[in-house]
């Protein structure tokens, strides 16, 4: 199975002592956001689990540690970087730290398990296309000899997005391909491989690839590992990722951004903060007198079982 730990919250920017004590103990509960009472437990442990999917704005806070788990497992980490500044995204850090935050990672991890994460991509009277262009050409200087691809998405149009950002401008497509096809040159001049997440149009003739940013096929060659060939059925349209467990929470992010789906609001995930411990196998509160715990399904993907490799 495959462990995400950043689809719900940035777990790794505000929760990384949390999470290193689940993998000091081989094991985490979840709670299921419809049936918050349901709860299942997963084992972490390299025998149950066949990769860990990364994704955060900010690796900082974990990165001293971050060897006590990629020496025992398989992993891949989405690093998102983009144009905007503490406006749109008030806890991430600017760009310049960002990226050498990624430096750094890269330097731990190795190139071929990061993929540079520049989305969504959304306009408004600050951030136009000529902006994400400019923006895009810097950043990708930068940050292409540290990482194995780059993944990009147009913003989906969401009704809570409208409310919560009401500067924003609703992108057309001739402004969709403008910078499609930018970013595809910038990518080619810059030896990076770019695809998209989650969107259905076909930007091939660019040089962009289509969607399909957390694969096993992805995730075996960062990892020198054999994995089944199994349908990926994705989380929505458009998505053509495998199928993996959150251990994080809804309305937990600090983070603040503007266009974040996993928040009903900012001030709700401060307010969930008070209850977290980070001693308790759950990330907020504890297990209460009602919960019932269930093992969770994991069965492996991988086509016959390897041994973690020590990397250099």
């Amino acid at each position: 199975m495959i462990i995400n730990t950043g689809g719900r919250t940035d777990t790794v920017q505000y929760y990384a002592k949390w999470l290193l004590k689940r993998f000091e103990e081989g094991y985490v509960l979840s709670r299921n956001p419809l049936f918050p009472n349901k709860v299942s437990r997963y084992e972490l442990t390299p025998e149950k689990v066949d990769c860990i999917q990364f994704c955060s704005k900010n690796y900082e806070p974990i990165l001293t540690d971050l060897s006590k788990i990629t020496d025992r497992f398989n992993t891949y980490f989405h690093y998102t970087i983009t144009a905007y500044g503490p406006d749109i995204e008030p806890g991430v850090p600017s760009i310049e730290k960002s990226i050498e935050i990624l430096k750094r990672l890269s330097a731990v991890t190795g190139k071929q398990r990061i993929a540079w994460r520049y989305d969504p991509v959304l306009l408004t009277d600050k951030y136009t296309v000529q902006t994400h262009m400019k923006t895009f050409s810097y950043m990708a200087k930068e940050i292409a000899p540290y990482v194995d691809r780059c993944i990009f998405s147009f913003v989906e149009m969401y009704k809570k997005l409208e409310i919560n950002m009401p500067e924003l401008i609703p992108m057309t497509g001739k402004d969709k391909d403008v910078l499609a096809k930018s970013f595809g040159e910038t990518a080619k001049s810059n030896n990076l491989y770019i695809q998209t997440c989650g969107t259905n149009g076909d930007y091939l003739h660019y040089g962009i690839y289509p969607s399909g940013c957390m694969t096993l096929e992805i995730m075996g060659n960062a990892n020198g590992i054999s994995f089944k060939d199994l349908k990926h059925k994705g989380t929505r349209q458009g998505c053509h990722c495998i199928e993996s467990r959150d251990i994080g929470a809804y309305d937990t992010c600090l983070n603040g951004c503007k266009y974040c789906y996993a928040n009903k609001n900012p001030n709700k995930a401060f307010e969930n903060y008070k209850y977290h411990d980070s001693n308790s196998p759950l990330l907020l509160g504890h297990l209460n007198e009602t919960d019932t715990i269930q093992q969770g399904n994991q069965k492996s993907f991988i086509g016959q079982r390897q041994q973690k490799l020590t990397r250099l």
